[in-house]
């Protein structure tokens, strides 16, 4: 046998068995044998380059970093769909529909929580894969695609289609991923939806490589899946062909005829969410037909033949095996919550926030309760009720601590905050760790590499005491501590350097005064324009600033009437830090309005987003209330994007908001 032909018999062979194992989970060979036809396959390409192949099986992670991702126009709009979150609502759906065509077919399928692209196929080969985005505009991802060992490289014949799916991180990936994250001192992934967002949106596709990806591949955009022109007339005939074709397809769907056999199937669902190995997070009910579909449509933004069933929050017990408390860093002293370890919502959850005593009294929780605990959001764990009913006599009542836990300064409780407990010792040694993670955090003076363990290990060795500290330290001061070397020492203190050009509306954030969050912090460099002239600011001249009160601008008094405050901020001014406005905006196109940005937008990031908003003279705030005027959501939106729909705030995507900045 020629070599061309030794070498394209083992890609078949070895394309072959990867679908199996990956796309089947019915593996025909050992992972042994597997790789000993795929390092022979490496072998033969390295020896012979004149035969190489882009879509050879041991290309998938043959790309160069990037330096950006490139902008993709979907030739068929990438709709989101409709959620519904009741029963009652998904009935009137489905009932509006069946009035007028009584005998439709449903698909009922698993929602799942992960990041949706398109796959386009020509001639059979991938050529291009892309981000939903705004679903009219993604961004390129080929070489991360690529990566994915489900999608197939290239098709059983000569086909040119677009196909859209749904990236995921399998569970038992995300898990070793956090325990690999947490042991190197990275911050961990919220969930396994983020770390699937994350991950694909790596410039180096290597890191995508690492984490594993998956996919189920869901619908037809637009092509022809049929070699001889045939037309599929459904829905479920498309999901079939797709599957023969090498696409991994989604499981546990079910097409049923009737109203009634639609709720049953969507409660089944819901019943598996703790078992499957990947997070869903609803059920999407689509009509089967195509053609019935052609004739109902498109909405503005969504298809008028599918609706997705989103579950409530996941709910479990478990038991409360102890109240610990922690000190913040404006001194607040709050319980937690250690739990027996329990599976929820796609994470093992072993500690819940109890958020206050007049929370922990209110629902009569005990030390040694059984408790039902849910993640807000889906991402911080809380617990939200007591089980009495199951109590065996040895539970006992939980007493906040008269003294620091930290420092053992005697404890103050606040009675503006009849809930709050305080630590005052400003040099408390907890609250100092607090404020200077604090002052380093990406949304304040964004310094790289200056996480928690770094901060415990310089104050440990006393080179700081305050976040003024951090601008006077030395490499050489850093190379011979725990954790750090010459390299490490460096490129920390060269983080350090940069974080002085932040501006002043993060130095102000990055303080860490009470009430003070980004979009205030904004409102008063706004206002006042330098460092100084917030410390000097009266009473009556911070109630003049839209949307301050009472508490905010007393909470700005108290901070600037301590000393060692203003002798803190006096040493960031001669440290160089820029303590001055650089940046008013350009027009008031948007004054007056309040922008909240959630998920993945496809060309910006979301601090280039807000930039452009307070260029503009808009605002951006980190929470969604009665107020906002617009959610800005991009690609794995989450619970903001609920928020918005709740309260019924208009919920835009990029392109909308792109429009309104250049109006």
């Amino acid at each position: 046998m020629d070599i061309k032909k030794k070498i394209d018999k083992l890609r078949r062979l070895v394309a072959y068995h990867a679908e199996r194992y990956y796309v089947f989970d019915s593996p025909e060979i050992s992972d042994f044998e597997y790789d000993r036809l795929y390092s022979e396959l490496q072998r033969l390409e390295a020896e012979h380059p004149e035969y190489a192949d882009p879509l050879s099986p041991t290309q998938r992670v043959g790309g160069a970093p990037l330096d950006k991702f490139e902008k993709v126009v979907h030739t068929t709009r990438m709709d989101s769909l409709s959620d519904v979150f009741s029963y009652e609502d998904l009935k009137e759906f489905v009932r509006k529909i069946t009035a007028e065509h009584p005998e439709v077919a449903w698909s009922v399928e698993p929602k799942i929580d992960g990041l949706s692209v398109s796959l386009i196929y020509e001639e059979g080969r991938l050529v291009t894969g892309a981000t939903r985005g705004d679903g009219f505009v993604g961004e390129d991802v080929t070489q991360n695609i690529k990566t994915i060992y489900s999608v197939p490289l290239r098709l059983p014949e000569p086909l040119t289609l677009t196909v859209r799916g749904e990236v995921f991180m399998p569970r038992s990936v995300f898990e070793k991923l956090n325990t690999e994250r947490e042991a190197a001192g990275h911050p961990l992934f919220a969930n396994p939806r983020n770390a699937a967002a994350g991950s694909m949106r790596q410039l180096d596709p290597k890191i995508t490589a690492s984490r594993r990806l998956d996919i189920f591949v869901f619908n037809l955009q637009s092509g022809s899946i049929y070699a001889d022109g045939h037309v599929p007339d459904s829905h479920t005939e498309i999901l079939g062909r797709l599957g023969e074709l090498g696409f991994r397809v989604l499981d546990n769907r079910a097409r049923v005829t009737g109203p009634d056999a639609i709720i049953p199937h969507v409660e089944y669902l819901g019943s598996l969410r703790g078992q499957l190995p990947y997070d869903i997070d609803g059920a999407v009910v689509k009509i089967d037909s195509l053609d019935l579909r052609g004739r109902l449509g498109e909405g503005t933004n969504t298809p008028r033949w599918a609706v997705a069933y989103k579950y409530p929050p996941e709910q479990k017990e478990t038991k409360l095996l102890d109240i610990t408390v922690a000190v913040g860093r404006t001194g607040a002293i709050t319980p937690a919550a250690i739990l027996e370890p329990v599976r929820l919502a796609g994470t093992t959850v072993s500690r819940a926030t109890l958020h206050n005593l007049d929370y922990i009294r209110a629902r009569g929780i005990k030390i040694g309760d059984t408790v039902v605990v849910q993640k807000a959001g889906d991402i911080i764990p809380e617990v939200v009720a007591s089980r009495p009913d199951k109590r065996d006599g040895s539970e006992r009542e939980f007493s906040m601590p008269e003294h620091c836990p930290s420092c053992g300064e005697l404890v103050f409780y606040d009675p503006a905050e009849a809930a709050a407990a305080r630590c005052t010792n400003s040099a408390c040694s907890a609250q100092l760790s607090r404020a200077i993670e604090h002052f380093a955090s990406k949304n304040a003076m964004n310094i790289e590499g200056l996480g928690p363990q770094i901060v415990e290990l310089l104050l440990r060795h006393r080179l700081i005491q305050n976040a003024a500290d951090l601008y006077s330290l030395r490499p050489e001061q850093l190379a011979n501590i725990e954790r750090m070397g010459e390299r490490s020492a460096k490129k920390l203190v060269e983080a350090i350097e940069r974080s002085k050009s932040a501006g002043l509306e993060r130095l102000i954030y990055a303080l860490g005064i009470r009430n003070i969050g980004e979009v205030a912090a904004a409102s008063l460099a706004a206002r006042f324009g330098t460092l100084k002239a917030c410390m000097k600011a009266t009473y009556e001249e911070l109630l003049t600033i839209e949307d301050f009160g009472e508490v905010t601008a007393q909470s700005v008094l108290n901070y600037f009437s301590h000393p060692q405050n203003i002798e803190l901020c006096q040493r960031l001014i001669d440290a160089g830090l820029v303590a001055e406005a650089t940046q008013r905006p350009k027009d008031d196109r948007l004054a007056g309005l309040t922008f909240v940005l959630t998920g993945t937008l496809p060309t910006m990031t979301r601090e280039e987003a807000e930039a452009k908003i307070k260029a503009r003279g808009g605002r951006c705030a980190g929470s969604v209330s009665r107020k906002t005027s617009y959610v800005v959501a991009g690609e794995a939106a989450g619970s903001k994007l609920t928020k918005a729909r709740e309260l019924g705030v208009p919920v835009i995507d990029e392109a909308e908001l792109l429009k309104m900045l250049s109006q």
